[in-house]
């Protein structure tokens, strides 16, 4: 009796999933991949299958799409998962694939968050991949150039998959709320797909969550706001939107333009992304990108973040705001960033040239009997306190010039007064290593 209980309850399925289209010419989105016309669909349409990866954020449609892929070009689907499946997994759907392989018969094994595989997981799908046994399609939300090992990237097309837009995913959300049977506002809808942030998956299961709450009537605007509260919009704080949306905001502080940082600032505090991270990444455009073409930039940098870790937000946003702001309106210039690339860059190229006597402290007799410290000039002595003639370099690389200041902000005022030594240095009688003299 228990037994016929069990069997006549409905299993449940989840929105999503029920929402999954059946065929290509149903799957919203990712036109420029599968529309007509693109090289995809071509291969597709001539049975042409070729090992591919997909990659784009999560709820795009990555899953979906390879097994449409399948259906369209008849062959068997083998899903494994990156993060779920171990060895006993891989090795039950490679068995199936070369039983399907030795039948006639087309196999596609789907691999899903396959970045998370290692090396040597992703090489032992290679020769399977070349002797036919089965058409690999991975998934991954991560840069495959950076997660991929290059012998399967040479052997797999990589397709990127877009965020879907707003339209898109209301389109989405009116099917499914007719598959249902249930009534929604449009702005309700619209609120949804703005929550959701391109994602599909999301959509549908704010969508489901806010059905459960309407008691009469068509689902309100005023329901789904209740439900969302304050959640935040899509954001992966380790992938590659998190640095894409770090890059667009360094990019626009040294493009010189205060709306651009400031939007990708917003996005990044409204994605979730921690204001201590933002704040050290500020400090380092104020070295990098600014420099001594404005010294303020990073002490006002260094007062921000003091200012986050003190009290928090919202003042500390506040406080890396005016800094970024401060950065994207400073004179620029990247000299003391390719100065310290290029003396680390000969340093670990040349070997270790010792320290100049004259430049060595003396604090015993025996260091002074060794010359350590002789004939040093103490530049306060000399007129205009500098020491005409000196060099303080290696004798070996004592011609060498790292630092080009910029003819921007405070730096040209440098430019001009180092000129000034420097031609001090060449009129002075006194001349260190004077064989090397340019």
């Amino acid at each position: 009796m228990a037994a016929d209980l069990f069997s006549q309850q409905k299993v449940y399925e989840p929105l999503a999933s029920k929402m999954r289209p059946a065929t290509l010419d149903q799957y919203v989105g990712q036109e420029h991949v599968v529309g007509a016309g693109t090289p995809l669909r071509r291969a597709l349409d001539a049975g042409q299958l070729h090992s591919l990866i997909l990659w784009g954020p999560p709820g795009v449609g990555k899953t979906t799409l390879a097994r449409l892929i399948a259906h369209y070009v008849d062959a068997e689907f083998l899903a494994v998962s990156a993060v779920m499946s171990g060895v006993k997994e891989i090795r039950e759907a490679v068995a199936r694939a070369q039983y399907q392989h030795a039948a006639g018969r087309k196999t596609i094994l789907f691999i899903d968050e396959v970045h998370r595989f290692n090396k040597s997981q992703q090489d032992a799908f290679l020769p399977y991949v070349e002797d036919g046994t089965f058409i690999f399609i991975g998934a991954t939300t991560e840069n495959p150039s950076f997660e991929l090992n290059n012998a399967l990237l040479s052997r797999a097309q990589v397709y990127v998959l877009k965020s879907l837009g707003e339209a898109q995913l209301v389109t989405i959300l009116q099917q499914a709320c007719s598959r249902e049977g249930a009534g929604a506002d449009e702005d309700a809808l619209q609120l949804i797909a703005a929550a959701a942030d391109g994602d599909a998956r999301r959509s549908l299961n704010i969508l489901e969550m806010a059905l459960q709450l309407v008691t009469e009537g068509a689902l309100s605007r005023s329901t789904v706001s209740e439900l969302l509260g304050d959640r935040t919009r899509r954001f992966d704080k380790g992938g590659e939107a998190f640095y894409d949306q770090i890059s667009a905001l360094h990019k626009s502080v040294r493009g010189s333009d205060p709306d651009g940082a400031l939007y990708w600032l917003a996005r990044m505090l409204d994605g979730g992304c921690d204001p201590l991270y933002i704040a050290r990444r500020v400090v380092r455009m104020a070295s990098e990108d600014i420099g001594n073409a404005d010294p303020r930039a990073l002490t006002l940098c260094v007062n921000a973040w003091d200012v986050q870790e003190r009290l928090g937000s919202p003042e500390g946003e506040l406080a890396i705001a005016h800094a970024v702001v401060y950065l994207a309106c400073a004179p620029k210039s990247n000299a003391v960033y390719k100065a310290f690339n290029a003396v680390r860059a000969l340093v670990a190229s040349q070997p270790s040239h010792e320290v100049p006597l004259h430049l060595r402290n003396a604090p015993t007799r025996l260091m002074k009997d060794l010359d350590y410290g002789a004939e040093y000039r103490y530049a306060h002595d000399e007129p205009e306190a500098f020491a005409a003639g000196e060099n303080y370099l290696p004798e070996a690389i004592s011609n060498e010039r790292f630092y080009h200041p910029v003819n921007r902000g405070l730096e040209s005022k440098i430019a001009q007064k180092l000129e000034y030594l420097r031609g001090l240095n060449q009129q002075s009688p006194v001349q260190r290593y004077p064989e090397n003299k340019e």
